[in-house]
């Protein structure tokens, strides 16, 4: 049985924090790599900017609310810059494919940034910007960067899957190599 899921318009932040929400294919992956970085407090995986309240996975799996699979990054600034969270959202995922993360297919497997102010919008619309004149990969980067409308926690099974569940083929097929990646190029913004 699903519990109530509310809605997230007005993202309550705790003092000193800021949050981003991000869609980068499957929840459990970027949830799994943005867990391990210092200065980012909690990750809620859940579903963004569709159209249906209330969505279940099992709705979201048919492609037609408009949620994408996301993550909210709740993070102290002072500690790790949204830019820095930004870096490692775009090397840790392919975000130059539409609708697409590996075998996972589908909108609500977008790369997607989901902004919640100004200054977020234009951090993560400069970085991309950066990334694409610079060629760091080799097609152009398709991240959707949108104003944030909507969060809805996805159900309790979801939350901290690769910790619970890290012995699953999905888990060290899919999970580890991107964890492995983020320890490889971020290992000096990793938790101790």
């Amino acid at each position: 049985m699903n519990e109530l899921k509310l809605p997230t318009t007005d993202v309550e932040i705790p003092k000193g924090q800021d949050v981003l929400t991000l869609g980068g294919g499957c929840f459990w992956c970027t949830e799994a790599v943005f867990q391990r970085l210092e200065g980012v407090y909690k990750v809620v995986s859940g579903y963004a900017g569709g159209h249906v309240a209330h969505p279940s996975y099992q709705e979201i799996g048919t492609a037609t609310t408009g949620h994408a699979e996301v993550i909210q990054v709740f993070f102290d600034p002072k500690i790790i810059t949204m830019v820095e969270l930004l870096e490692v959202f775009w090397m840790t995922h392919d975000p130059t494919t539409m609708n697409r993360q590996g075998a996972d297919v589908g909108p609500q497997y977008r790369s997607v940034i989901f902004y919640h102010s100004d200054i977020q919008k234009e951090i993560a619309e400069d970085l991309k910007s950066k990334l694409n004149e610079a060629k760091v990969f080799p097609n152009p980067i398709v991240t959707e960067i949108s104003p944030f409308s909507n969060f809805y926690p996805a159900e309790n099974y979801h939350q901290d899957y690769f910790k619970l569940n890290g012995h699953q083929p999905y888990c060290q097929f899919v999970i580890r190599p991107k964890v492995e990646k983020l320890q490889k190029l971020f290992a000096v913004k990793l938790k101790n």
